[in-house]
């Protein structure tokens, strides 16, 4: 899938930043941008929220230019939706972009129906917590082309669809209650499976798969299970087992972090030393000492 949005927003002023494309093929980009006139309309859906500045960026209306941007403030773009920005002042802007697909994905998955179409209605200036805090806390919190971060950003990217459809679309659907965890041998399963598969960039459908679950119900149990959801519990297994792997002296911290998932040695490291409060290469020390 190729967004057009990303390259309508190359012919003007605006910068990306960062951009990375999701095992389910939504993809993220950051931009930046400042004293810019933009128009777009695009083949597929957008959702934006602002990181920093744009309180001074305006949106054409039939009533004239209106604004109430500011950090934490989000705009939804459906498919075929043509919307003139006129950017007064510096801004930080993060997209998702999306297609008709996953929303009939989701919303299959989630209250197993099959929707002809999904209309999401058209938003600017919203102050929503709930995608300000998904945005924030589980894709903006770590890089993006750390591997070992792409299951809790396909986990943030499924609930945020899902909270899109229920609150900016046509549907009138009440999201269904799940109850109970995985049963004790299909856990025990699952579990085995991660521990063989930390070394690659995980997502929550990989996971979901094992199951025969949809993903939304999926995370549910799985947390009903676990009592953390699944990105928690795969970041720690790493970091146990490399704990585990680094008590041995012929042990290489390099190889280490590759074998557990970890894009690079000094992230590894980092999270290393954040969960354990000690960084591989002290514990080494530690090991050879005792």
């Amino acid at each position: 899938m190729t967004y057009q949005i990303l390259d309508q927003l190359q012919q003007h002023k605006a910068q990306l930043l960062d951009s990375v494309e999701l095992g389910s093929g939504m993809q993220l980009a950051m931009w930046q941008n400042n004293q810019d006139r933009v128009s777009v309309c695009s083949n597929h859906h957008t959702l934006s929220m602002y990181i920093q500045g744009g309180f001074h960026s305006y949106q054409k209306t039939a009533q004239g230019w209106q604004n109430g941007g500011g950090p934490d403030h989000m705009c939804l773009m459906p498919q075929d939706f043509e919307s003139t920005w006129d950017l007064r002042d510096s801004l930080t802007f993060v997209h998702l972009y999306y297609t008709e697909q996953h929303l009939k994905r989701v919303a299959e998955q989630v209250w197993d129906r099959e929707p002809s179409q999904i209309s999401l209605n058209p938003q600017s200036f919203v102050a929503d917590p709930q995608v300000s805090m998904l945005y924030r806390h589980f894709l903006l919190s770590d890089a993006w082309q750390n591997r070992e971060n792409h299951l809790q950003m396909s986990t943030a990217t499924t609930l945020l669809l899902n909270h899109l459809i229920k609150n900016y679309s046509q549907t009138q659907w009440q999201a269904p209650e799940v109850k109970g965890g995985l049963s004790p041998y299909m856990l025990k399963r699952l579990l085995a499976w991660i521990d063989q598969h930390l070394h690659v960039s995980l997502t929550l459908s990989d996971l979901a798969q094992q199951t025969q679950l949809s993903e939304y119900h999926f995370a549910h149990m799985f947390k009903q299970s676990m009592h953390m959801p699944p990105h928690q519990y795969v970041m720690l297994r790493r970091l146990e087992l490399a704990h585990q792997a680094l008590q041995t002296n012929a042990a290489n911290i390099t190889e280490i972090s590759m074998q557990y998932g970890f894009s690079s040695s000094s992230h590894f490291s980092h999270r290393f030393k954040k969960h354990f409060g000690y960084s591989p290469s002290q514990m080494q020390k530690m090991s050879k000492r005792n």
